[in-house]
């Protein structure tokens, strides 16, 4: 892709109806069939997020999703975005992604997140016989990992000379998400490029959290130059209301989520039904999220996504696209490759 924005994609796997994906018999194939869509139109690199006991998001194991991605694609990166570390043991997890790099030689990346990716009582079934891992442990389990996957564990630490098999030269490239600030610090420590997720909360996600990661990582003695995604809601269409309504899935579902709701997704024609209901205080918070998504034809979206870049200053967007319908999901990341390539 001949510019100077990389583009990406975060695939959430959302439970698209199978009636509007010709060919696709679940939402696994759904990815893998997007996937091969992207990689064909120039998207750098290609995410999948992990998701627990949800009617809306159908992706629970991103390792998985990683391997049969990487393996039906030949030039995107491949990676987790993210796994949720707090389900799992960081050798399991090093081990996994080792594999991963030796099947697919530098194509893998590794991104983690502290959230549970699901709701208490899929953590609860998760952990057990144990119990959940409290959030205080996740920064001993980044290091730990990091550790691990660059075999630099300290020579006291008991499991430092564990064998990870196969041996390489290299491990995956290893990202941490943030979303309001809390994770730029610890990943700039650590030693980890930093994925910050606009689509969580607009209002929370400020440039000068990629300054403090920046920080961070100097302050570390870390060398180079970390780098630097901003992961954003983009829905692109021919017009600006075809866009709208194609959005208007995801802005009612978050707007659910709020609430504690855990409904299917459901299509504009019904969200716009539901929409006619809402009270002023429901509409303007319907507005307010739809402010913070990037929707529009393909020139509205490059000029929003290249004055974000700037402002954020980095080079790399990643879009999530979460609709109703698979095959106008797949044809708004089309859209929006073909603006930047046109």
């Amino acid at each position: 892709m001949p510019m100077d924005i990389k583009l990406s994609v975060l695939d959430q796997s959302p439970a698209h109806p199978l009636e509007t994906a010709p060919g696709c018999a679940n939402a696994g194939q759904m990815s893998i069939a997007l996937a091969r869509a992207c990689d064909s139109q120039g998207y750098h690199r290609y995410w999948v997020a992990e998701h627990h006991n949800s009617p809306q998001f159908a992706g629970p194991a991103p390792e998985i999703l990683v391997a049969g991605i990487a393996s039906v694609t030949e030039h995107m990166r491949v990676g987790s975005g993210g796994v949720m570390l707090s389900h799992y043991s960081p050798y399991k997890v090093a081990e996994v992604f080792n594999m991963l790099c030796a099947l697919f030689p530098g194509r893998i990346d590794l991104g983690i997140g502290r959230a549970p990716g699901g709701d208490a009582r899929a953590a609860s079934a998760l952990a057990w016989p144990s119990s959940p891992l409290e959030p205080n442990h996740y920064p001993a389990q980044a290091a730990t990992l990091k550790g691990l996957v660059t075999q630099t564990l300290p020579a006291d630490h008991p499991w430092a000379g564990l064998h990870i098999s196969p041996q390489l030269g290299s491990g995956p490239e290893l990202w941490m998400l943030g979303s309001g600030g809390g994770s730029a610090a610890l990943a700039g420590q650590l030693g980890m490029s930093l994925a910050l997720a606009r689509f969580i909360s607009a209002d929370h996600c400020h440039p000068e959290i990629f300054d403090a990661h920046d920080q961070a990582w100097r302050a570390a003695g870390h060398e180079g130059t970390p780098r630097r995604m901003l992961a954003i809601a983009g829905f692109c269409a021919e017009t600006r209301e075809e866009a709208m309504e194609l959005a208007s899935t995801a802005i009612y579902r978050k707007m659910m989520v709020q609430i504690g709701g855990q409904d299917a997704l459901l299509s504009p024609a019904v969200v716009q039904d539901r929409r006619k209901r809402f009270s002023p205080s429901e509409e303007a918070e319907y507005r307010h999220i739809e402010s913070g998504y990037t929707i529009g034809t393909p020139e509205q979206c490059r000029a929003e996504i290249e004055a974000l870049a700037k402002a954020f200053g980095s080079d790399e967007i990643a879009v999530v696209t979460v609709t109703h319908d698979f095959v106008a999901r797949v044809n708004s990341y089309r859209l929006l490759a073909g603006a930047f390539t046109g």
